[in-house]
């Protein structure tokens, strides 16, 4: 466990001692919501088992934003630094095993890796890459169509093909249940 994470980031094993200490077990059962959209987010959680969705309200509607596998951290970012209301709610998709951490525990583990050139470095990069995620999947909007943002999810991420149901994965590519059995009836004939 946390096995990716301290590959990462060479911390001395103390403080890997005092900051992984700092962990609570969970065990969640599918259907949970973590977060609500609009609440103060206080936690950061570390997914060991199960997958997890980001998703708002727009209108009335439940809108996927992003899925969280095993070997992930997650929380709402802005509302965990900043203490704003968070503009995601978090739910569980499967039964999980999640380790959350609170805000003093992650603000005084990065308090240390801020004084270290080239963990604040790699903690950045870090950063970014999701980042980086979001700007993708908000960009293939704009660019590609639905099918090819579909080919490209069971590319680059099978595992949410294979687990996550088809409601919230017609949601996440922006379209509906419908158009999304047309599209994978498309591609069998095609042969895609």
């Amino acid at each position: 466990m946390f096995e990716h994470i301290k590959n990462r980031f060479p911390f001395p094993k103390e403080k890997w001692r005092k900051f992984l200490g700092a962990f609570q077990r969970m065990e969640i059962p599918a259907k949970t919501l973590l977060l609500k959209e609009g609440e103060i987010s206080c936690n950061a959680y570390y997914i060991e088992k199960g997958l997890v969705r980001a998703w708002y309200n727009n209108d009335g509607k439940d809108v996927t934003f992003q899925f969280f596998l095993e070997n992930t951290m997650f929380s709402s970012l802005e509302s965990f630094k900043k203490g704003l209301p968070s503009m995601v709610s978090f739910e569980t998709i499967e039964p999980c095993i999640l380790y959350k951490i609170n805000k003093p525990d992650v603000d005084a583990f990065l308090e240390d890796v801020y004084e270290n050139p080239e963990l604040r470095n790699l903690f950045m990069d870090a950063l970014f890459e999701r980042v980086f995620d979001y700007m993708k999947h908000f960009f293939s909007f704009i660019k590609d169509t639905p099918q090819q943002r579909y080919l490209d999810l069971v590319k680059q991420k099978p595992e949410i093909i294979k687990r996550v149901p088809q409601h919230y994965i017609a949601s996440y590519l922006g379209i509906t249940t419908v158009h999304l059995s047309r599209i994978k009836s498309k591609i069998l004939k095609e042969g895609l």
